[in-house]
């Protein structure tokens, strides 16, 4: 209980210094004001992913939330690559104790170099990876449950069919990856690197896509619901994609032709079209959310 009460002090002493409400906090979360107020009460904890991604928007190092920590001042402190708070170990169930040996789940990985590695599934599950390499792995059907991935490197890896649930990704590469039909729920992506990603089929559901690099990206039958869209330019040809309750911030479609695209928003006043090419479908699920489509030219046949 003291462990709680000290990091809701902190949470709310770092928050004032920036000078944000706990509203605005919730907002850039993803979450509700009241758990923003019950954790600076002490009466919850943010978990580990959560925490991380609080750490990020205050502009602290996650042991600045650690008992252990000297200062409780978050004026010198940046964003750091440190894993350190600790978390009670979940129960061991008997499934569980049936897995392989080299199941790494809840790990804290580093500066390691995976390359190659097949058939991971759910083996990394639960960890916090950073700096770590996994160029040219054959990775279909992989599943993160509740992870942080740091400046990795997947470059070239088949990452189809896969399933990333309520994870951070930041600043990772996913060049030339094979992406299709997977799928990320409540997860933050940014400042990511996807240049000629096969992103058809994937499906970005319930979390964040900020400031990430999408150029050559193959965008087919791609889905964005009830996200925050930030900080991004599509380009390119975009065919059967579907934007649904989306927050748009800073998006450019520029240099796209769009394609029986579907957008589902009342007002995407926010969406800029730069030397775009529309089929008739999509231009009119703009002009029905009241877009400019002032850079949009007509496809007619």
């Amino acid at each position: 209980m003291l462990r709680t009460k000290m990091i809701g002090d902190r949470i709310g002493e770092a928050r004032k210094k920036i000078t944000i409400s706990q509203a605005q906090l919730a907002e850039r979360l993803f979450i509700s004001a009241q758990a923003v107020g019950k954790w600076e009460r002490g009466e919850s904890l943010p978990d580990i992913i959560t925490l991380n991604r609080l750490a990020e928007i205050l502009g602290v190092d996650l042991n600045y939330f650690s008992a252990n920590s000297e200062s409780g001042s978050a004026g010198n402190i940046n964003t750091a690559t440190e894993f350190s708070i600790t978390q009670s170990p979940e129960p061991i169930h008997e499934e569980q104790a049936k897995r392989p040996k080299w199941d790494m789940s809840q790990g804290n990985w580093v500066d390691a170099d995976f390359s190659g590695l097949k058939n991971l599934h759910e083996k990394f599950s639960s960890s916090n990876m950073q700096r770590c390499k996994f160029v040219g792995s054959n990775l279909p059907d992989l599943l993160l449950k509740g992870n942080n991935v740091d400046k990795c490197d997947f470059s070239g890896s088949d990452i189809t069919n896969s399933r990333i649930q309520r994870s951070n990704l930041a600043n990772n590469t996913f060049n030339d990856c094979s992406m299709s039909g997977s799928e990320f729920s409540g997860s933050y992506i940014s400042a990511c690197d996807f240049t000629n990603a096969d992103l058809s089929g994937v499906i970005i559901r319930d979390g964040g896509f900020e400031k990430n690099t999408i150029t050559g990206a193959q965008l087919k039958r791609t889905s964005f619901i009830g996200s925050y869209i930030g900080d991004t330019v599509f380009e390119g040809i975009l065919e059967d994609c579907y934007f649904e309750k989306c927050d748009f911030k800073r998006v450019t479609f520029q240099n796209a032709t769009l394609i029986s695209t579907f957008f589902k928003n009342n007002n995407l006043k926010k969406i800029r079209f730069v030397d775009c090419l529309s089929d008739r479908l999509t231009y009119e699920f703009l002009k029905s959310g009241k877009a400019d489509l002032s850079g949009i030219t007509l496809i007619t046949e």
